[in-house]
């Protein structure tokens, strides 16, 4: 897959901003990236739409139990 077939929708950007400083430290920006495309796609698959708004809770879900677990590990 190339970089722009993985690349967000441009109205996903803020998103990802927001999500990279609030995760600054805990997850790189590629897996907040991933993270917030997978929570697009889901909340597609679900609900029939994926507003900006409904992803950010999503991803911004994912990412913490992803830290939660990461910190787990350790």
């Amino acid at each position: 897959m190339t970089e722009k077939a993985a690349a967000a929708p441009r109205e996903f950007t803020p998103v990802i901003r927001r999500l990279s400083a609030e995760f600054d430290g805990v997850h790189p920006e590629p897996t907040i990236s991933r993270c917030v495309d997978a929570a697009r796609h889901g909340a597609q698959d679900v609900t029939g739409r994926a507003t900006p708004d409904l992803v950010e809770r999503i991803a911004r879900q994912h990412l913490k139990v992803l830290a939660l677990a990461f910190a787990e590990r350790r």
